[in-house]
């Protein structure tokens, strides 16, 4: 006898089905199929993100290893110089130092060493008689005290600096810059300054601290006072202790010239190394914006790419549809291939911009530092441009009803 079993029976006796629900790992296996079904293009698609995270991190890598390398410098070259030169009168007029300002800082508490140079007036140097007075490529001659070199912890690269003996006579001692143009690679060549032959005794290497140095050729004062020289300096170099570097800047200039402080100019070599860190700042943020428009057009590309795969696609998405896929399970799908796509790109970016810092720092000689928040930065915007430019076409791919893909 066949039992008759009511509808509300079989509800109550047996539950429903439960609906298909695939699991992360599965989500990100039908995600990852994408990419390696395509790989050329996925290739190409992720090129674009790579170019601008490269240059985002090569940008902030190459700036932090300069950063460190100029730091490292100035440590080792000292923050406790200072410099004082002539500044204007009242009216305008150019001022100078008294002969006596060298004597006169060397008395400041604090201060361990003073030098100076001065301008030697209408005279060139050149490297035979026959060059016309009028080119001296930019050169000056200055007359120079024999502690110059010490006070500005300078090395010689040939011969040998300025001494009392040396400093009588037609002797000078080239700044590299000078010897370089002048074509004199070392000591014992001759170069014509104010219709005489001087003997160069020796040649400097570069002064970071005391650019004009470099490009100068230095005599000794008492040989300087019979081509004109007056006496004046017209920059003095202080050095003092660490302790003391601004008590010494406070009181320099009343110092040097009591009757009008005013018209001396005091400054530290140093800041102006440290003044390049800022402009070096404002290239950077030129070029991170440069890497922001590269990783937008890649972001543009990859979003491209996404809704050229939706529409080949579609009988995929229409069977897994049919087979129990949710709507959001379509979504992530897509999202998730939009993301690893666009994260391989940043990874190769950030390997690409890495790999330019450090060699950049081992070619300069500077310390090897790791930008690691250009590093973490660059693999998140990776992400954040990824999801954003799979946010579209997954959510078209999640709108597509099983019967409108696969009737394509």
């Amino acid at each position: 006898m066949t039992s008759i079993v009511s509808r509300g029976d079989m509800t109550a006796g047996a539950a429903l089905p439960t609906p298909s629900r695939s699991r992360s790992g599965d989500l990100a296996k039908a995600g990852l199929s994408g990419l390696r079904a395509r790989p050329m293009r996925a290739t190409l698609s992720a090129l674009g993100i790579a170019i601008g995270i490269a240059a985002m991190v090569a940008v902030l890598g190459i700036s932090a290893v300069s950063r460190a390398g100029l730091l490292a410098e100035i440590h080792q070259l000292g923050t406790n110089l200072l410099t004082a030169g002539p500044g204007q009168t009242l009216f305008g007029d150019d001022s100078e130092l008294p002969t006596e300002a060298v004597g006169m800082a060397g008395r400041i508490p604090g201060v361990t060493s003073v030098s100076a140079v001065g301008t030697v007036p209408n005279a060139t140097v050149r490297r035979t008689d026959k060059i016309d007075q009028e080119e001296n490529g930019g050169l000056a001659v200055s007359a120079a005290r024999p502690d110059l070199l010490k006070t500005l912890d300078g090395t010689v690269r040939s011969g040998a600096y300025l001494d009392a003996a040396t400093s009588r006579y037609p002797s000078v001692v080239l700044g590299a810059v000078a010897a370089e143009r002048l074509g004199i690679d070392r000591a014992g060549q001759g170069v014509y300054i104010a219709g005489r032959w001087f003997t160069v005794v020796g040649i400097l290497d570069s002064l970071r601290l005391a650019p004009e140095i470099d490009r100068s050729a230095l005599i000794g004062w008492e040989a300087a006072a019979k081509l004109g020289f007056d006496g004046h300096p017209t920059t003095l170099y202080e050095r003092s202790t660490d302790a003391t570097v601004s008590s010494v800047a406070d009181v320099l200039a009343a110092t040097i010239n009591p009757q009008n402080p005013d018209q001396v100019k005091v400054s530290r070599p140093s800041d102006a190394l440290t003044a390049q860190l800022a402009a070096k700042s404002a290239f950077n943020t030129l070029f991170l914006g440069l890497g922001a428009v590269a990783l937008l057009v890649g972001g543009v590309g990859v979003a491209n790419i996404m809704v050229i795969s939706v529409l080949e696609r579609r009988q995929e998405i229409g069977l897994r549809r049919a087979l129990g896929a949710t709507r959001r399970q379509i979504r992530l799908q897509f999202l998730t291939e939009s993301v690893a796509l666009s994260l391989l790109g940043g990874l190769a970016g950030v390997l690409l911009g890495l790999t330019a810092s450090l060699t950049y720092a081992a070619y300069r000689g500077w310390p090897l530092v790791l930008p690691v928040e250009a590093l973490t930065g660059g693999v998140l915007a990776a992400v954040a441009v990824g999801a954003a430019a799979g946010l579209y076409p997954a959510r078209r791919a999640a709108r597509l009803t099983p019967t409108q893909a696969l009737a394509m």
